[in-house]
């Protein structure tokens, strides 16, 4: 019977450091580095990712003997970008050359989703980004045999207060579809001195009100 129990908590053990282990959570390096795990669903006979900060072209990824192209003003992202900061890609197949300078077109290049890069970049072309800043809650994933697991940012307002929300994304191997979108709420509120509705600036607003108020009479008028 000992021998029986021990297996058993053995077993368990096992099983239970295995399920831990797949359930860890592991954070994306960068953009450069997932941009750099592309692997094309169309055959090419050359490929490059270019990096275009403040104008500057930098080669991140060469794949085949590249002919001359035309450097992009415009481009994509995957996550957070500085101004002016974008990347492209150019590509030949059948002696064509194309220049790929959005996420539907991104989409496309990539195919069917092969791997955790693939999800992550497939869920950027759905609104989602890489917070290379918060990566504990907002560029990180972990994965089991059926589905990848996706911690993700949104930006969803521009405007007073600029915000970001933080989703974990349920993307199927089989599928490469988001199956489940769980909205873990807000990362970032911040308010600046134009914004009308800024917290800080009502509450100053309310005490100056009060100040401009007629005071009461406190004197008290006697019965004759």
């Amino acid at each position: 019977m000992m021998k029986f129990t021990y297996k058993f908590s053995l077993l368990v053990f096992i099983l239970l450091s295995i399920f831990s282990y797949a359930q860890e959570k592991k954070q994306f390096s960068n953009v450069s580095t997932i941009l750099q795990n592309i692997i094309p669903n169309i055959k090419t006979d050359f490929w490059v990712l270019i990096h275009k900060n403040y104008g500057k072209d930098n080669v991140i990824k060469q794949s085949g003997a590249v002919k001359d192209y035309i450097s992009q003003s415009s481009g994509f992202n995957i996550g957070i970008a500085e101004e002016d900061e974008f990347y492209y890609i150019v590509y030949s197949s059948g002696g064509k050359t194309e220049y790929i300078t959005n996420l539907d077109g991104l989409k496309k290049f990539i195919g069917k989703v092969d791997d955790i890069q693939d999800a992550a970049i497939f869920a950027t072309t759905e609104g989602y980004i890489i917070d290379e800043e918060f990566r504990d809650i907002a560029g990180n994933y972990y994965e089991d045999k059926s589905n990848y697991y996706l911690d993700l940012g949104k930006l969803t307002s521009k405007e007073c207060p600029y915000q970001k929300k933080h989703f974990t994304l349920t993307v199927s191997k089989s599928a490469g579809t988001i199956t489940n979108v769980k909205d873990n709420g807000s990362y970032i509120e911040l308010y600046n001195k134009k914004c009308t509705n800024n917290p800080r600036l009502l509450k100053i607003e309310k005490k100056e009100e009060h100040k401009d108020e007629p005071k009461k009479s406190t004197r008290s008028t006697k019965r004759k």
